[in-house]
């Protein structure tokens, strides 16, 4: 009786009857009167914990009051409204008989043009309600599907974050729970949610996301193109969550959407995107799921896949060490997609952001391991993309390109037929590096035994002209080297075939010199000398092929200079080969840079020529015609700054000439006659240097054969010597008072002093009236020089300074040299009266 007495007292007629008042209290004017109307329906209804039953009658009596109330003026009111109705739905057994009252209240209130709610916390509230009323009708929502699709459209792009997101998983449970008929205007949610996915919050843009993966899964399929670019872009995007949302519903729509095969090409792309991710959880989602792709592509194409699955499983040699070998449906999926995909990873691959062209380089690298040798069928236009991909600015783009992937599985013979004349002729002038370094990691992929055959075509062609002296920019020159180096490392002694084509080429690149040690290495020679000892021969005929059309322009002079400075004494064993070499390119009427440049390389070899042209004692025997045919028609005088810069080339190897020790004494003798006049030139030359480097030829060969020279010889020079006391330049002035030091220490017995004392006369009054010089340290050379010539002829040297001693302005230097030459010689001579301004002038 008791427990029939609480059921009664909880029946519905017994709540509505406690409910009247509250009810008619709904009507009232004052807004608080129906803000306690309704807090007080909510507590005698859902919040008293009656049976479900009988909240399902009362609910049915309360319904339409409660939704008046969701246009309610007050907030407040709405709120409870909203709050009450949602517990009603959660607890009553069968709230699918709300429908037909709830779902056009709520398509008015929220899904037209203009929502009507102005508190975003209660449109938040009234799509969470609805959300729950999907969740627990299901399939009764079917005949709704207008008025949930015009809420969603509004939804979506609520102002609201929080309404958004919350919009976009009613569209998600929506999808899933009428997908019969969902298909049927699903194509309307497609602009909002595309307007949403940018949005500045990563939670919004990732619900966008899977609610778009929802509505392309259950609806007519002909909407995957308007979402793939925007999908595309959150691939870009800074926060993991959002990118794994776009692998997890890219993923999804390749295991089930319908037509996916229709989509296969534009889909993959996106997936295969996502494994190079720089987060190790997502490219673990991401291959799990393509790995999940294949699987299944196999099995639904099992009869056509039984004889690759038969045969093709084994992984093929030379596989890159630490790669898992994708499985054989992902790799038959992107071998059959593989045409359509090149065309736009090669526009793509230059795209104005950085971004997108690091993800196509990534991109692409996945895509050439999956292919394998199936990259033959597409060769060249992938080349074409890796050249593009080679001249692009990014580094990491650059680092991405895994060419090597194509010397792996593509054969020899078809990559080098392509990619040989790509070298050959570069498909862009400004970046002609980029076929070098796709063919350099080319190589470095192929096989030993396959390349093996190919060496001499490969050396042949990087040794033309065209292609290693075509261009001089450093990133050319690098990838050079770096193509030697692959087939250095690929073939190593095998290159010995091919070992002068391969330094013809480092040859060229001059700046890395110690790439010949890597080529000694690998042919086991013991030195770089050993190598240019090989070929040398060749190299100098290589050289001479072109000498008659060297320019400063040309690289075979930079090549020349490469030779001979690299390869030490071995030059000298090749002098006979290379003196018409040097006759040719340093004629008077070649270009001046040019001669210049070789002028330079030789006196760097004449400096040390008995380690390197005189090595073998050959040179001594060329030395004369070096001097006679090369160096004396360039000391010849024009006019001119660019004349004025050959002599002075010319001058400096004929002073490392004579300084190097290549000449013996008997051929300088042979010599003097014929460099008098020239040297005498230079003395005068306007370039200080000219005339200093002159002066130290005069002293070079004094030094030499001084004593050897007639008195008549020894007379001819020393005017010249003389003027250059007054010379304006200080050095060229020292430099002569040495060099005049030395004429006097070469005169032997042979000079008679009283027959040639005029000349010594004059000789001492120029040192005399160089004594007075202003210059301390100048009078302090001069007075040495004096000391030390004193005894040619004692008497003749102390007249002169006893005439010229009270005119001095330092009297006190005059007084030492002549008590050195009283302690040098006691009894002097007094010599003869000459007209010293008529030898004066016969000797100028």
């Amino acid at each position: 009786m008791a427990a029939m007495a609480t059921i009664n007292e909880h029946a519905p007629s017994e709540v509505l009857k406690g409910l009247a008042r509250h009810l008619n209290s709904l009507n009232e004017d004052n807004k608080s009167t129906r803000k306690r109307a309704l807090e007080s329906i909510k507590k005698e209804t859902v919040d008293k914990g009656l049976s479900s039953d009988v909240l399902q009658e009362v609910f049915a009596a309360l319904l339409k009051p409660l939704l008046r109330c969701l246009s309610d003026p007050m907030e407040r009111c709405r709120e409870t409204a909203i709050e009450t109705l949602t517990e009603f739905i959660k607890c009553v057994p069968k709230p699918e008989e709300s429908l037909p009252y709830l779902m056009p209240c709520l398509a008015q209130r929220f899904g037209e043009k203009d929502i009507l709610e102005p508190a975003e916390e209660l449109r938040l509230s009234a799509i969470e309600m609805l959300s729950l009323t999907v969740t627990v009708c299901g399939k009764h929502l079917a005949p709704y599907l207008t008025e949930m699709i015009n809420i969603l459209q509004r939804t979506i792009v609520d102002p609201f974050a929080d309404v958004k997101r919350e919009s976009c998983r009613c569209t998600v449970n929506f999808a899933q729970c009428v997908p019969e008929l969902f298909h049927l205007q699903a194509e309307s949610l497609v602009k909002p949610l595309m307007l949403t996915i940018a949005h500045q919050h990563s939670r919004v843009r990732v619900s966008a996301i899977e609610a778009t993966g929802a509505v392309i899964q259950h609806g007519s399929g002909k909407n995957v193109d308007d979402v793939l670019s925007h999908l595309a872009q959150r691939l870009f995007d800074d926060s993991p969550q959002v990118r794994k949302a776009v692998a997890a519903v890219v993923g999804g729509w390749l295991l089930h959407l319908r037509d996916r095969y229709s989509y296969f090409h534009k889909l993959i792309p996106l997936l295969l995107s996502t494994i190079n991710d720089e987060i190790p959880e997502i490219r673990l989602f991401a291959t799990d799921l393509w790995r999940d792709v294949g699987l299944q592509w196999e099995k639904e194409n099992e009869d056509d896949l039984k004889d690759k699955m038969d045969f093709l499983l084994l992984t093929p040699p030379h596989y890159p060490a630490g790669v898992v070998r994708p499985g054989l449906g992902c790799r038959e999926l992107v071998v059959r997609n593989l045409g359509k995909l090149v065309p736009a990873i090669a526009h793509d691959i230059t795209d104005w952001l950085m971004a997108t062209r690091i993800k196509t380089s990534q991109l692409l690298c996945v895509l050439l391991l999956h292919a394998e040798d199936h990259s033959t069928q597409h060769l060249q236009p992938l080349l074409a993309t890796l050249y593009r991909a080679c001249a692009n600015s990014e580094k990491e783009v650059v680092s991405n390109v895994t060419a090597k992937l194509l010397g792996t599985f593509v054969p020899p013979p078809v990559f080098l037929k392509l990619q040989l004349e790509d070298v050959t002729a570069p498909y862009s002038s400004s970046h002609p590096w980029a076929p070098l370094m796709v063919l350099a990691a080319v190589l470095s992929g192929c096989s030993k035994p396959l390349l093996r055959p190919h060496l001499q075509q490969i050396a042949d062609t990087l040794c033309q002209p065209e292609v290693c002296q075509e261009y001089q920019q450093v990133m050319y020159l690098e990838q050079l080297l770096a193509c030697v180096d692959a087939l250095q490392h690929q073939c190593e002694s095998d290159c010995g075939s091919v070992s002068l084509q391969l330094l013809q080429v480092v040859v060229t690149v001059q700046s890395l010199s110690t790439d010949t040690q890597l080529l000694c290495k690998v042919q086991g020679l013991d030195s770089v000398m050993s190598l240019y000892r090989q070929h040398m021969g060749s190299l100098l005929d290589w050289l001479s092929a072109s000498v008659n059309c060297w320019t400063s322009y040309s690289p075979q002079s930079l090549q020349l200079q490469v030779i001979v400075m690299q390869s030490g004494a071995v030059i000298g064993e090749f002098v006979s080969q290379l003196m018409p070499l040097l006759y040719s390119c340093l004629q008077p009427n070649r270009d001046v840079e040019m001669r210049m440049r070789t002028f330079t390389t030789l006196a760097k070899l004449l400096m040390d020529a008995n380690n390197t042209l005189d090595s073998q004692g050959h040179f001594q025997d060329e030395s004369e015609k070096l001097v006679c045919d090369i160096l004396l028609p360039n000391l010849v005088w024009h006019a001119g700054r660019t004349a004025r810069a050959s002599r002075l080339a010319a001058l400096s190897c004929l002073l490392a000439l004579l300084h190097g020790g290549a000449v013996t004494p008997g051929q300088m003798m042979n010599m003097e006659e014929k460099l008098r006049p020239p040297l005498f030139s230079a003395l005068e030359d306007d370039s200080q240097m000219s005339r200093v480097m002159a002066c130290r030829s005069f002293s070079t060969i004094l030094r030499c054969i001084g004593s050897n020279l007639q008195p008549e010889t020894l007379n001819k020079i020393y005017p010249e010597l003389l003027k250059r006391l007054d010379d304006s330049s200080e050095e060229v002035r020292a430099v002569a008072l040495q060099t005049l030091d030395l004429w006097m220490s070469s005169l032997t017995k042979d000079y008679n002093p009283e027959l040639f004392a005029p000349h010594l006369q004059l000789i001492f009054q120029q040192l005399l009236l160089n004594l007075d010089d202003p210059d301390c340290s100048v009078q302090e050379n001069v007075l040495e020089v004096l000391k030390r010539s004193c005894s040619i002829h004692p008497a003749l040297l102390q007249r002169e300074v006893e005439s010229v001693r009270d005119k001095h302005r330092s009297p006190a230097y005059c007084e030492q040299l002549l008590q050195h030459i009283q302690n040098t010689s006691p009894t002097c001579q007094t010599p003869s009266n000459v007209n010293l301004q008529h030898l004066w002038r016969c000797a100028v």
